[in-house]
Order: structure tokens, then C-alpha cells, then sequence
């Protein structure tokens, strides 16, 4: 038996201790597809962070061309007329 099959039986470290990969184990989600459920969920909070990120930009805009802008003097509003 060779050293490195020893090693690996006994369940000792070998030397790339420091190289291992966090491999995805859970099952996928349609087996012809290379997506597993670990992914998805993944990608749903993603999407749901990127959601939130939009609506906080969109607010901030809102007041800077609602308010900011108008108050320094940058433009008119339309509705102030």
C-alpha cells in the first residue's frame, strides 16, 4: 500500500491541507441542470438584497430631485409653477 492510500485510510492530513475546495453537496434541483438547491436559495437572497439596494437608491432619488435639488437652486419643479 502506498503512503499517500495509508494516509488517506487512516483519515490523516496530508500536505495540501490548505488547498481545500467547499465543494456543494446538496442535491440539484432538476438533474439536468448544474443548479443545486444551495444555489437557489443563494440566489433568491441575492435577489432580495438587490431588491432592497434598488428601492433605497430609488428613494434617495426621489429626495434629491423632490428636495435637494429644487432647494439648491438646481432646478424648478414643474409643479411649483
Amino acid at each position: 500500500m502506498g503512503e499517500a492510500k495509508r494516509k488517506k485510510d487512516l483519515g490523516l492530513y496530508s500536505r495540501n491541507v490548505y488547498k481545500k475546495v467547499d465543494i456543494d453537496n446538496s442535491p440539484r434541483l432538476i438533474e439536468w441542470i448544474p443548479i443545486t438547491i444551495n444555489q437557489k436559495d443563494q440566489f433568491i437572497k441575492l435577489s432580495i438584497r438587490a431588491g432592497w439596494v434598488g428601492i433605497v437608491c430609488l428613494i434617495l432619488l426621489w429626495i434629491v430631485v423632490r428636495f435637494i435639488g429644487p432647494a439648491a437652486g438646481w432646478w424648478i419643479p414643474a409643479d411649483a409653477r
